[in-house]
């Protein structure tokens, strides 16, 4: 495998976006850092990144996050669904957003970027 930055990230990507109450998004990413992120750092790990849309779609979060393959997905998942502080999350956030789009995304290996 390449050693280009493209293929040094995790093989497996969950691509998150939620959508935001109209003019909530201080209020979610309060909730988000203080009540998700510690449990998120403990169960999923390191994240690959955070945005909030500026052009398109308004009042997005689209966070990323890395996995080794499925089971790995799924493991950690399962860790952050069943981990005690999590529910106080949900509770805290659920009148914030308005939707959730989940997708796992996979790297394209493309010749012309290998190296």
């Amino acid at each position: 495998m390449s050693t280009h930055p493209m293929f040094l990230a995790k093989p497996l990507v969950d691509f998150r976006v939620y959508t935001i109450a109209l003019r909530k998004m201080p209020d979610f990413l309060e909730v988000f850092d203080s009540l998700a992120m510690p449990i998120l750092l403990e169960t999923l790990g390191h994240p690959l990144g955070f945005w909030t849309s500026l052009v398109g779609p308004q009042n997005q979060f689209t966070h990323l996050w890395g996995y080794d393959d499925l089971a790995d997905y799924e493991r950690r998942c399962l860790a952050r669904d069943t981990h005690p502080d999590f529910p106080a999350y949900l509770k805290a956030s659920g009148h914030l957003i308005t939707a959730q789009e989940t997708r796992l995304i996979r790297a394209a290996a493309l010749a012309s970027v290998a190296e």
